[in-house]
C-alpha cells in the first residue's frame, strides 16, 4: 500500500528512485563511481558493491547539515581529478542549479574514462527551489541531443518522468496544499470561511482525483510535450 500510494501521490521522486536503483543494479561491482552533486547522499546505499564517491560544493543553504561525507568539495566545472577515473557518473536533478551546464557535462566526460556511462536527470517544469543556485528552469531533450553529444557522449536513452497528466495531477496536489485554510488566519473570518469551503469541495478532486487519474491518461499518448523532467543515460566516445 505505501509503495502504491508513493507511486501515485508521489509519483517524481518514487520514478526517480527506481529509475536510480535500476541504473545501479547494471553497474559491474568494484566500478568506480562518482556522484555529481550528491547532497545528502540519497543513493549511496545503492552503490555499495560499487567503489562510491561523492562531490558538491557544499554551499546549498537547506542543505548545510545534512551534506553526506563529500569526498570532492569543489565547483562542478573543476573537479579535482584526473582524466577518465570513474566508470560511472551519477548527476541527479543538479544541472539546473549550475550556471554553466555545458561546462559541467564537458567536465563529467573529461574524468570519465572512454566507454563509461553518464547517469543523468533534470527537470523540465520546475519550482524555485535550494536558492540562491537556481538558474534554470528546466531542460528539453533537445539540450541533451546537442550538448552531450558535443561534450563526447553517445546518448544511449532518453524517458521521460511521465507525461502531461501527471504533471497536472502534481500540481493540482500543490494547488490544494496552498489553499489550506489555516494558511490564511491572519485574513480576517470571510476569507478563512471561504478557502474552507473551497478547500473542502476541491479536496477529492485535487488531492484524490487528479493525481490518481494521471498515470492512467498519460498512457493514452493523448499529449507528449510535458513532463516534470527526463531521465538519461549516455556513453563516452
Amino acid at each position: 500500500m505505501i509503495n502504491w500510494y508513493e507511486k501515485v501521490y508521489h509519483f517524481n521522486q518514487y520514478n526517480f528512485d527506481v529509475w536510480v536503483e535500476e541504473q545501479a543494479s547494471l553497474i559491474p561491482p568494484t566500478s568506480r563511481v562518482l556522484d555529481v552533486g550528491a547532497g545528502a547522499g540519497r543513493y549511496r546505499l545503492l552503490f555499495q558493491h560499487c567503489e562510491y564517491y561523492t562531490q558538491d560544493f557544499c554551499q546549498e543553504p537547506t542543505t548545510i547539515g545534512k551534506y553526506t561525507d563529500i569526498d570532492y568539495i569543489s565547483d562542478i566545472i573543476a573537479i579535482p581529478v584526473n582524466d577518465a577515473s570513474f566508470d560511472v557518473i551519477l548527476c541527479t536533478a543538479v544541472l539546473e542549479h549550475v550556471p554553466e551546464p555545458v561546462q559541467a557535462v564537458k567536465e563529467m566526460a573529461r574524468i570519465l574514462r572512454q566507454g563509461g556511462k553518464l547517469l543523468l536527470t533534470a527537470p523540465l517544469v520546475s519550482f524555485l527551489h535550494q536558492e540562491p543556485y537556481h538558474f534554470y528552469g528546466g531542460y528539453t531533450p533537445y539540450w541533451f541531443k546537442k550538448f552531450l553529444p558535443e561534450a563526447g557522449f553517445e546518448i544511449d536513452r532518453i524517458s521521460a518522468n511521465r507525461g502531461f497528466f501527471s504533471l497536472f495531477g502534481q500540481e493540482a496536489n500543490r494547488f490544494h496544499a496552498l489553499i489550506t485554510p489555516w494558511r490564511l488566519k491572519n485574513q480576517g473570518a470571510l476569507v478563512y470561511i471561504g478557502m474552507s469551503m473551497l478547500w473542502l469541495i476541491t479536496l477529492p478532486f485535487l488531492r484524490g482525483i487528479f493525481p490518481l487519474l494521471g498515470g492512467f491518461l498519460d498512457q493514452l499518448n493523448l499529449e507528449h510535450t510535458a513532463t516534470v523532467g527526463y531521465f538519461v543515460s549516455a556513453i563516452k566516445r
